[in-house]
């Protein structure tokens, strides 16, 4: 199972659209092969913050997704909302 936690930062004016674009797409992201579990947070001090946490069932599943056109369309017009880089984390769960 990986874990995967990207951090975005949106240029303020920037935070209803990327909230309303997130809502129409979360749905087809959930039902990508291999993806167990999807949500979205937002900084409680830094509102123009937010994080996506995902759990994919492997590496190959989580690439599946992070090489599709959908995803390259998503993160395309998500990119150009931003305030600074996107930081990713890929985590391997061991229990």
């Amino acid at each position: 199972m990986i874990k995967r936690i990207v951090q975005m930062t949106f240029e303020p004016e920037h935070i209803e659209t990327f909230k309303s674009f997130f809502e129409e797409r979360k749905a087809t992201i959930k039902n990508f092969d291999g993806c167990e579990f999807l949500e979205l947070w937002q900084d409680i001090n830094e509102p123009n913050k937010f994080f996506t946490h995902s759990i994919w069932a492997s590496e190959h599943h989580l690439n599946q997704y992070r090489f599709s056109e959908f995803f390259k369309d998503t993160w395309r017009q998500t990119k150009a909302m931003f305030a600074e880089k996107a930081q990713a984390w890929s985590v391997q769960v061991h229990d």
